[in-house]
């Protein structure tokens, strides 16, 4: 007997929980046409083989001066969204979207310049959401 996953539907945009970095409730563009997720960061760099960033945004209370500091991360070439290559630090992180929890792969970049701190690409969406672009911001229902 076949085990039936209920997907989630979600809107075009989202709010989105980081519980290991005590972010809530911050909003975020569904982008089906990006592969990987990405979140706003400043100050990105390594130190002896620690992953610093902070994450600071003046719209967003939660976005404060902390140092965050991850020991397991990695490099990835992304293409940004003016197509261009760029290397970017990659670390895994808890995101909650509506009622699920996933353990996910997110870019480190600065989104300074778009209207969403957080971009969700089709990796975290596979499996897990189906999208539909009528619905924003908290409109989940289960399907």
């Amino acid at each position: 007997m076949q085990k039936i996953k209920i997907k989630t539907v979600i809107g075009r945009t989202e709010k989105v929980d980081f519980p290991e970095l005590n972010l809530f409730n911050i909003p975020a563009k569904i982008d089906t046409g990006a592969y990987t997720s990405s979140l706003h960061c400043h100050d990105i760099h390594e130190e002896n083989k620690v992953l610093h960033f902070k994450l600071v945004d003046s719209s967003h209370k939660e976005y404060n001066y902390k140092d965050h500091q991850f020991t397991e991360y990695f490099q990835k070439k992304i293409k940004n969204s003016f197509g261009e290559m760029e290397v970017r630090y990659t670390i895994k992180t808890l995101v909650r979207i509506g009622n699920k929890r996933i353990r996910t792969k997110i870019t480190l970049s600065d989104r300074g310049s778009m209207k969403y701190p957080v971009l969700i690409g089709r990796s975290l969406l596979k499996n897990h959401f189906i999208v539909d672009v009528g619905l924003t911001d908290h409109l989940s229902y289960k399907m």
